[in-house]
């Protein structure tokens, strides 16, 4: 998705729900940071929207949700979210980026730090969070010092942050053979 298309996505998520802000916490958020990205690394069709101040409205983006209209029209669409719906490190509010000025009349986008989002991602460990951490690591727009830093701060059982932690290592270490997949629960 262009930074554009998350403009147009934003904008029609003031429009239905009244709110000003939005926090963007899946892989579109990388565009806070780095709006110019290759599309590779941030092709999902989805942006993962959470209204910010008017939390219970975020259900009113399904207008604009898949299979929608707009969806089918567009060809991409906002994905209604909340803050659980990914595991984050202690103080990831305190570090959401502003989406750069666009074409989105007076809403605001907040995006997740790219560390917070990859260590959400690595978390996660879906085949698709493996493939984009090591893309992000590989195209140097992660530090390894900073992940392992809010690796200790993600609420995660030990067994996970291990797990993380052998995902990490192996994203850095191009000579490392990637940690195998963990199925289920």
């Amino acid at each position: 998705m262009k930074k554009r298309q998350l403009d147009h996505v934003l904008r029609a998520a003031g429009a239905i729900t009244g709110a000003e802000q939005f926090i963007i916490i899946g892989s579109q958020s990388l565009h806070g940071k780095y709006p110019d990205l290759p599309d590779e690394i941030v092709r999902s069709i989805e942006v993962d929207l959470i209204a910010k101040d008017q939390q219970e409205q975020t259900e009113w983006l399904n207008a604009i949700g898949v299979d929608s209209p707009f969806h089918e029209q567009f060809g991409y669409y906002a994905d209604p979210v909340d803050e659980s719906t990914a595991v984050l490190p202690k103080g990831w509010k305190g570090r959401l980026v502003n989406l750069a000025p666009g074409d989105r009349d007076k809403v605001r986008g907040l995006c997740l730090d790219p560390h917070d989002l990859a260590i959400s991602k690595y978390v996660a460990r879906r085949d698709k969070d493996i493939d984009f951490t090591g893309q992000l690591a590989r195209r140097g727009l992660l530090d390894k010092r900073k992940l392992l830093t809010l690796l200790k701060a993600t609420p995660v059982s030990a067994e996970t942050k291990q797990r993380v932690l052998r995902d990490i290592e192996a994203d850095f270490d191009p000579q490392a053979p990637p940690a195998p997949i963990r199925r289920g629960p």
